[in-house]
């Protein structure tokens, strides 16, 4: 749970401090609270735009500033640029009220002269950064770009960019339909929530339930299974579906998932599927297995602004590794003539086509079925991949 701050520009400020200091999920540092909407947005608006943030900044003082100051600069430019809903003055004035609660005064000084000369020189700064290159305009490292440059093209980057620093819709996923929740709307206040008629997920995660198509009776294995939007979907089908969740706390979020929407009952929640054994004690083989492995988040930007920062060569390569032990895993646990499907909420190929291949290759006694992937400037929903195998 978060934190509660009164001042909303200084919880978003506090926020932003704490994951300049730590690079944890963003989310986590969000406050409680009636202002938790505007917070979220401030906050996500700065680690969107941290880099052109940063350039703009960078103009108008001599020594780079750290910690608190270094975040309520970041808060304060943020409404200036990028949030014209918020007047230039409440945006100066809040975020100087923030700075107050500082002990150092010269903080609010700083944050005060920083602000005023950003407001007046806004169309210097917006045009220095209209031409800046498009991972510093659009706010990227440069070797995500560079790769999606030589994948999508210079439109293909640019559209992509442009994509993932809008801010997120909300879906809700029935049984039977997707639907656009309306902005500014709570899913708590839908009608059908507490009796659990939906789960909170993009349409892009139908890509992966559709190559499972779970049918009643067959017995499914969810190998990552937390927060539990894809569980729901498969059980809603009539599957009879073993969730598997390593992580205490994601494994309690996923059983509250299936409390509300009543399939605690029908859905198996185990932290390891190996602990399952039929009469000989041999490990339970599925008919059909999902493995929706963690991932890199490139397809998810939208939802996870703080996840572009977190992404290296070394991260994909470590991430590209796990995946493939993971996957081998899943593999022993499908019964003869089953499915494998694997999926990410990726759009790099070494976690997606490329691991599929290397999958096929390792594991001979298994043939590719299908594969689906959605771009985002392309669908209209969150960047995902798909891929299935059967067993021979």
């Amino acid at each position: 749970m978060g934190v509660q701050i009164g001042n909303s520009r200084r919880a978003a400020a506090f926020a932003v401090a704490r994951w300049l200091a730590t690079k944890d999920f963003a989310a986590n540092l969000l406050p409680a609270g009636p202002d938790r909407a505007f917070v979220q947005d401030l906050v996500y608006t700065v680690l969107r735009r941290l880099r052109p943030l940063r350039a703009a900044l960078g103009g108008f003082v001599k020594t780079w500033p750290k910690g608190e100051l270094e975040a309520l600069l970041y808060v304060g430019a943020a409404q200036v640029l990028y949030m014209p809903e918020v007047p230039d003055f409440a945006a100066v004035n809040e975020t100087v009220e923030a700075a107050k609660a500082s002990p150092n005064p010269n903080v609010a000084r700083v944050v005060n002269g920083v602000l005023r000369n950003l407001v007046r020189s806004r169309a210097e700064v917006e045009a220095k950064l209209a031409a800046a290159p498009l991972e510093v305009r659009e706010g990227y490292p440069s070797e995500l770009v560079r790769r999606w440059r030589a994948r999508f093209g210079d439109d293909g980057a640019a559209r992509l960019c442009a994509w993932h620093n809008e801010p997120a819709e909300t879906f809700l996923a029935y049984p039977d339909r997707f639907e656009k929740l309306a902005r500014g709307s709570r899913v708590e206040d839908v009608p059908g929530f507490a009796e659990g008629a939906f789960v909170v997920q993009d349409p892009a995660t139908r890509l992966a339930v559709d190559l499972v198509d779970a049918h009643p009776g067959e017995r499914v294995l969810d190998l990552c299974a937390a927060p539990g939007g894809k569980t729901v979907q498969l059980a809603w089908r009539g599957a009879a579906v073993t969730a598997c969740e390593v992580n205490p706390a994601r494994r309690r979020r996923l059983e509250e998932n299936l409390k509300r929407t009543g399939l605690a009952g029908r859905v198996a929640v185990v932290a390891e599927p190996e602990t399952l054994r039929d009469a000989e004690g041999r490990a339970v083989r599925y008919d059909k297995v999902l493995v929706d492995a963690p991932c890199s988040n490139t397809g998810v930007l939208r939802r996870r602004p703080d996840a572009r920062w977190n992404w290296s060569p070394a991260k994909l390569a470590q991430l590209t590794r796990l995946q493939a032990e993971i996957l081998d895993r899943a593999a022993a646990l499908v019964a003869p003539g089953g499915l494998l499907v694997y999926s990410t909420c990726s759009n790099e190929p070494e976690e997606n086509a490329l691991q599929a291949e290397a999958f096929l290759r390792r594991n001979p006694d298994f043939a590719a079925v299908d594969s689906k992937e959605s771009i985002p400037f392309e669908t209209g929903h969150d960047g995902a991949f798909a891929a299935s195998f059967r067993r021979r």
